[in-house]
Formats: C-alpha cells, structure tokens, sequence
C-alpha cells in the first residue's frame, strides 16, 4: 500500500486525488493533508481519511479546526510554510503529492524530496521557480518526481515509446481558454467572471485566470524544460480547443506520439500514483467517432503576451522565471479582484521583469529574494497606477 502525503488538499487537484485514493482503498492510505483555509472541507477529509498530520495556512484556522475535531488531534495539527514542509516530509508517507497552487509550494516540495520522498508533481511554481535547484535535489536524493499536469502526464506516458536522445521537439498542447476567439480590444473587457469559465476544465481560480491570458501554458513550458531535461528550442505550444490531445512527442525520424482521452485530471493522477500500472478508472471513455474535428493552431502571441514573457523567462534564465512567476501570481490576485482589467496583467509581468534582478538560480536565497522583490512591485503598481476596473 502507498503512503500519501497531499500538500493542497482542497484545491481541485487535492480533490481529485482524494477522489483516486477513495476508489481504491487497498492501494493507496492517506497518511498527511496540508491545506490553507477552507478548514470546513479540510474537516470532513480528515474525517474520512484519518491522516497523522495535518496543517493548515496559519495559527489561527489551525485553533479553529481543533475546535471542530476530536481531542485526539489537537497535537496533530500545524501551520504555515513549516507545517507543510512537516507534512511533505513525514516519516508515515513515502509518496509526497504537491499540489498546493502557486509559489508557497516551493519549500514543502524541497522538503519532501530532501526526506527522499517520490513526487507527484502538480504544483508547476516549483520548477518555474527553482528547476535547477529543485532537479539537483532529485538526482542527489534519487528520488522519482512523476508529473500530475495533464500536458506532462502526456508527454511522460508519449516518452515511454521512444529513447529521449531521438527526441525532437516537446509539443504542449492549450485549450486556448475562453477568450481564444476575442480581439485585443474586446480582451480589455473582459471581466473575472468570464475568465473564469474554462470551456473543457474545471479547475481552481488562479488557475482559470492562467488558461485565459495562457500564461498557465507558459509556466508549463518552463516547467517541461526542467522535468525533461530539454532546450526551449525544442519546447512547441499549439492551441488544441478540443482538449482531447493532451500533448505530443516528436522524434528525429519524423514520427509523432500523443497522448489522447477525456479531459480529466484524475487520469494523469491516476498515472503518477500508481505508475508503471494504470488503473481501472470509472470514467468516461474516450469516443473518437464522437469527437468530431480536433484542430490545431498556432498561439497568437499578439493577443496573449504572457506566452511569450515565459518563453523569454526561461531564456533569459537567472531569477528571471521566479520574478515572472510571483508577478504574475499578485497580477491575477489584482484582477481577480477587480482592480486591474485583465490586459494589464501581461504588463506588470513585463514591467517587473524589467526591473527585478539580477540573481543567480542556484541560490535559493536569490530566488526568494526575487519572488519577494517582485510582489511587492506589483503591488506597488497596482496601488499607484491602477484603478478600479469593473
């Protein structure tokens, strides 16, 4: 049976592995769930899954779930960076899932690895941030590191039909969001509510908002230079507004492998846990007959500018992909609350990777630094410069 740590426990991805692990009971044991403030679902998932460790985003949601818990718990619940760090790292798990959103998932994932701890990977901030560092960790620690995004999952499971040296070229594959049809004139209209209906995903808020403006298949890219070990030459985006081809793999004699099916987290989930066996997941087939025609474009770099911030990130390397990351990560939280329109969130991404930096990617200190430095710059943007939107 395998052990799970879940950093991110109520986040959609959380969810969904609790829905994996509830279906096989024999297979997989929860034995640690981290979360941040939704403490009344976090209640029920300890309920039902009776973990030896819990935490939580600070002390005070920490004394509120004692209070809604048995005694027996009152010495099994933590908070903040630490606590989830506690958690990944537990002596009980031996398989650490990161799925906290964003860029606090950095310093648990770390923490797992170094307790040598394998990793299912959803939390992509920790390689946009630290992919050297965090990559280093895993071959020292020997450790595996399993990726939980739908694209990587694809390209992982397209990697197994081929030996990397013939690889060509990494193809990611974007839905395009809502948005994909819109001018840039109409994109400086849209409001949160709109960015936050994905037409083929459900997913968590901050998430969303990176599918509309593509930014989440930026981070993606950077992430996929690390987790294969490949250039950003080699690293292609097409918009695929089906979903249904997850991401592909194209070898030097021409020949191109996919990964196909339903657009549903649970199966990459699915993949990295029990890996290399698939299991028998209740979930819709795959009709092909069905789908209709899947069509395959070329981003539009014009119109969705924070693909092209991620590509030059990663080439411009040093801090620069944590400095985008943390920019990128107040800008949404700004738009999300209606204070900026949701064109300017690809701006002050831009404007503090100008400013920010230098710094060197083996320092994790550096790194920190950066993703403090460029918060607080766009913050200070947004109170100076921006007013209300909507």
């Amino acid at each position: 049976m395998k052990k799970i740590a879940l950093l991110g426990s109520t986040g959609s991805i959380g969810v969904n592995v609790l829905n994996v692990v509830r279906q096989f009971p024999r297979k997989f044991q929860i034995t640690g769930l981290a979360a941040g403030k939704n403490i009344g679902m976090l209640k029920e998932q300890i309920i039902e899954f009776a973990p030896a460790l819990v935490s939580v985003i600070d002390e005070e949601h920490a004394e509120r779930l004692r209070v809604l818990l048995p005694s027996v718990y009152r010495d099994r619940i933590v908070w903040g960076s630490s606590g989830n760090e506690q958690v990944g790292a537990m002596d009980e798990a031996d398989f650490t899932v990161s799925a906290i959103v964003g860029a606090a998932g950095l310093l648990p994932t770390l923490a797992a690895i170094e307790a040598g701890k394998d990793i299912g990977l959803a939390n992509k901030e920790t390689l946009v941030m630290a992919g050297k560092i965090v990559m280093n960790a895993v071959k020292r620690r020997n450790v595996r590191l399993f990726p939980v995004d739908s694209e990587h999952s694809a390209i992982f499971q397209a990697l197994e039909g081929g030996r990397r040296q013939d690889v060509e070229k990494l193809i990611l594959t974007a839905s395009g969001g809502p948005f994909r049809d819109k001018s840039a004139r109409q994109l400086q209209l849209v409001t949160p509510e709109e960015a936050l209906d994905h037409p083929n995903w459900s997913m968590g808020r901050k998430i969303s908002i990176d599918s509309a403006t593509l930014m989440n298949k930026g981070l993606e890219v950077i992430e996929a230079r690390w987790l294969f070990d490949i250039d950003s030459d080699n690293i292609e985006v097409v918009v695929h507004p089906q979903s249904i081809v997850h991401s592909l793999v194209e070898f030097q004699d021409g020949s191109v492998l996919a990964q196909l099916g339903i657009p549903d987290m649970r199966i990459p989930i699915a993949y990295a846990l029990s890996y290399p066996a698939r299991l028998p997941l209740e979930l819709k087939r795959l009709r092909l007959s069905q789908c209709g025609n899947l069509q395959f474009e070329e981003p539009d770099y014009h119109r969705f500018p924070a693909l092209q911030l991620a590509f030059d990130a990663l080439r411009g390397g040093g801090v620069l992909p944590a400095v985008l990351n943390a920019a990128n990560e107040e800008a949404v939280a700004a738009f999300l609350d209606k204070r900026i329109a949701f064109h300017r969130i690809a701006a002050l991404v831009a404007d503090a990777m100008e400013v920010v930096g230098p710094g060197d990617e083996n320092i994790l200190e550096d790194i920190l630094q950066a993703d403090h430095q460029a918060r607080q710059l766009v913050k200070r943007m947004v109170d100076e410069s921006y007013t209300t939107r909507f």
